[in-house]
């Protein structure tokens, strides 16, 4: 099969669909890769360590759409991509359908077989496709909050630690998935004093066990964070509903029971944000203000760190690559119901019930 690594042209995504070591196997499997030039520049990886392992590279984006069956990238195809996606070209990568229309109707449109990596599902419900840029945006939503506290850019002025006689920040945890634990995590590293809400209590007595002393868990209710709110100088929304929009949890009028110059940091704007007042943002304009709360919606966080993040995502999307490029995409679905799941448009019917929902389109399933 051939397949394109095109360059990522989103604001600042600087991760690339896979490391050179990714390629390597692929071609192992008697593929040909073809990678746009400088594709993997910003993640660390050159033209010259494609090619090292066997890649062609190709000078530009089109040409990659042009003569890939598979595409493997990172983020959803924008505008400038949409006519270069095909009929019955494999596009593998992060979509996000639920929050974009315009992408969903353009890949509609195009006729392609459109895999997400966000819905790629195992029995027990677990994303692994998701997980090691969860783990990722979890850990860089505490250091990014922390950053935004002080004063020279726009916060409350206080430092995360606190220092002896002084108390530290205090940072509230919505939703304790994998972003949530791994933010609670490194937060309380830092010393903050941290509270992480879920609505499984099974989960948070896993949390209550596994993380630090000063993290408590609370069930979470509107009720519950109403309350918290105004003591928190941190709220990180890290709640997910695979496929589908985000809940607000956070709603316009509880800004109002906020600090002046506290922070919200909302790690799930790619499903539309569990703020009421996110809108997406980019790393070149991270951060807007509303009623005294600054707000840190950033939709592509693990692109400040790609070379870690590029690493991670191909240790866990290449098992995958390597099945659909074997077997092409329908055998390969029908093996493996985890990569199945990932099924969101085949060749321009909705195949995601949660998207069809969404839209109110009608819903295909496989």
């Amino acid at each position: 099969m051939k397949i394109g690594i095109p360059k990522e042209i989103k604001d600042n995504e600087n991760r690339v669909g896979m490391t050179p070591a990714g390629v390597s196997e692929l071609l192992r499997h008697g593929h040909e890769v073809f990678v746009q030039h400088k594709a993997g520049e910003n993640s660390g990886f050159q033209d010259c360590d494609y090619e090292a392992v066997g890649a062609k590279i190709l000078s530009d984006i089109a040409e990659v759409y042009r003569q890939a069956d598979l595409i493997v990238k990172v983020k959803e195809p924008i505008e400038p991509e949409y006519s270069l996606v095909r009929k019955d070209q494999v596009v593998f990568t992060y979509f996000h359908f639920a929050c974009e229309r315009a992408l969903t109707e353009a890949m509609i449109e195009s006729g392609a077989v459109c895999i997400a990596y966000e819905t790629v599902q195992k029995p027990d419900g677990s994303l692994p496709l998701l997980i090691p840029m969860s783990e990722v945006a979890g850990r860089m939503a505490t250091l990014n909050g922390a950053y935004y506290l002080q004063t020279t850019k726009g916060g409350n002025g206080k430092l995360f630690s606190g220092v002896p006689g002084v108390k530290p920040a205090n940072v509230l945890v919505l939703g304790g998935g994998t972003v949530g634990e791994a933010a609670a995590r490194v937060a309380a590293g830092m010393g903050a004093e941290v509270t992480i809400t879920d609505v499984s209590l099974p989960r948070l007595r896993e949390l209550d066990l596994e993380l630090p002393a000063n993290v408590h868990t609370l069930y979470s209710s509107d009720y519950n964070i109403r309350r918290q709110i105004p003591t928190a100088d941190i709220v990180i929304g890290s709640v997910l509903v695979p496929g589908d929009k985000a809940p607000k949890l956070v709603t316009r009028d509880m800004l109002h029971l906020m600090q002046r110059g506290s922070v919200l940091v909302d790690v799930a704007i790619d499903q539309g944000g569990c703020f009421e007042t996110s809108r997406p943002t980019t790393h070149s304009e991270p951060v807007y203000e509303v009623d005294g709360v600054l707000h840190y919606c950033v939709a592509n966080i693990p692109g400040a760190v790609p070379n870690t993040s590029t690493t991670a995502l191909t240790n866990a999307t290449l098992r995958y690559a390597v099945a659909l490029a074997d077997k092409g995409w329908q055998q390969a679905c029908r093996e493996d119901e985890t990569l199945h799941k990932g099924l969101n448009i085949v060749n321009g019917k909705v195949t995601y019930k949660a998207v069809a929902d969404v839209y109110g389109l009608a819903y295909t399933p496989i």
